[in-house]
C-alpha cells in the first residue's frame, strides 16, 4: 500500500440527501432476502427436480449463484453505511468488493450470452441439440465463462488500484467501483479510461451481440413453424431470458460505455442499486413465473417439504 492510498475509504453515498436513506435502507432490507431466497429456490429446485437436469437449468443455476454472489459482495456495506453514521470501508475492504463485484458482473454478461446461445441449439438445431450441449460441453463452456469474467476483473482492477489517489478518500458512491475511483484518482489517467471502454466493449458489446445475432436466428425459425401452439412454446422459453437480458444490459451499457469522466454524480448510485440489488431479485421471479417447469418443480419441492412434516 503506498503512500497515496488512504487507510479507509468514505462512501459519501446519498449524504446529500440523508431523506433518502431510510427508504432505501428499507428496499435493501426487503429486496436482499428475497434474492437470496429466490435464488436459492431454483438452485435446489434444479438439481433435485430430474425434469430440470438438462443444459438450460445447468446454466440456470450458474446465473442465479452468480446473482447471490453479486449481490452479497454489495448490499451488506450498503446497509451498513446506510443504517449508521460511518459510512467508511476499509481500503482492503474496498479492494475486496471491488475484484467480488466486476468478477460476478463480468461472468454474468458472458453467461447471458451463452444462455442464449442454449437457446438457439435449442430451438433452431433440435435434432443436434443433446450431441453438442452435452454435460462435458456445459461444464466447459461454464468453466470458460468464469475463467474469463475472472480474468477480466483482476486485470481491470488491478490496473485501477495502481492509480494515484493524492490522499483523497472520499468516493461519491455506494460502492467501490472501478469508474468512481477513475473518476477520484489523480495524475494522468487517459490511459485507463481507455482501457475500460476496450475491455468493456468486449464484456458489454460482443455479448450482447452474440444475444442478437442468437434471438435472430430464433426469431426466423419460430415464424417458419406452422402451429401457434409451437410458436407459443418455443417463444415461452425464450421469453424469460430476454427479459434478464434487458434488466441487466441496460443499465450496464449506459453505464460502462461512457467515459468515466462524463458520467453524472448520481448515475452510478441509482444503476448500482438497480443491477446490484433489484435485477438478482427479480430474476428468480422472473423465471418462475413464465416458466411451468419451474413452477412445477418448486410446488413438488415444498408439497415434499409438507409431506414430511
Amino acid at each position: 500500500m503506498n503512500n497515496s492510498h488512504p487507510k479507509e475509504f468514505v462512501l459519501l453515498g446519498f449524504a446529500d440527501r440523508p431523506w433518502l436513506e431510510l427508504p432505501l435502507f428499507a428496499i435493501l432490507l426487503i429486496t436482499y432476502p428475497m434474492a437470496m431466497v429466490g435464488n436459492t429456490a431454483i438452485i435446489l429446485v434444479s438439481r433435485l427436480d430430474a425434469r430440470l437436469h438438462n443444459p438450460m437449468y445447468f446454466f440456470l443455476t450458474n446465473l442465479s449463484f452468480l446473482d447471490m454472489c453479486y449481490t452479497t459482495s454489495i448490499v451488506p456495506q450498503m446497509l451498513f453505511n446506510l443504517g449508521s453514521t460511518k459510512k467508511t470501508i476499509s481500503y482492503v475492504g474496498c479492494a475486496a468488493q471491488l475484484y467480488f463485484f466486476h468478477i460476478m458482473g463480468g461472468t454474468e454478461c458472458l453467461l447471458l450470452a451463452i444462455m442464449s446461445f442454449d437457446r438457439y441449439l435449442a430451438i433452431c438445431k433440435p435434432l443436434h441439440y443433446t450431441l453438442i450441449m452435452n454435460p462435458r460441453i456445459c461444464i466447459l463452456l461454464a468453466s470458460t465463462v468464469w475463467l474469463t469474467g475472472i480474468t477480466y476483473a483482476v486485470s481491470e482492477a488491478t490496473a485501477t488500484l495502481q492509480l494515484p489517489l493524492c490522499g483523497l478518500n472520499k468516493l461519491d458512491h455506494l460502492l467501490c467501483e472501478i469508474p468512481v475511483l477513475i473518476k477520484a484518482a489523480c495524475g494522468e489517467k487517459a490511459a485507463n479510461e481507455l482501457t475500460l471502454s476496450v475491455v468493456c466493449i468486449f464484456m458489454l458489446a460482443v455479448p450482447l451481440g452474440l444475444i442478437l445475432a442468437s434471438y435472430a436466428c430464433i426469431g426466423h425459425a419460430v415464424f417458419k413453424i406452422k402451429s401457434s401452439e409451437g410458436r407459443k412454446k418455443a417463444f415461452g422459453t425464450c421469453s424469460s431470458h430476454l427479459i434478464v437480458v434487458f434488466l441487466f444490459y441496460g443499465p450496464g451499457i449506459s453505464m460502462y460505455l461512457q467515459p468515466p469522466s462524463s458520467i453524472s454524480r448520481d448515475q452510478p448510485k441509482f444503476m448500482a442499486l438497480f443491477y446490484g440489488v433489484v435485477t438478482p431479485a427479480l430474476n428468480p421471479f422472473i423465471y418462475t413465473l413464465r416458466n411451468k417447469d419451474v413452477k412445477g418443480a418448486l410446488d413438488n419441492l415444498v408439497r415434499g417439504i409438507f409431506a414430511s412434516k
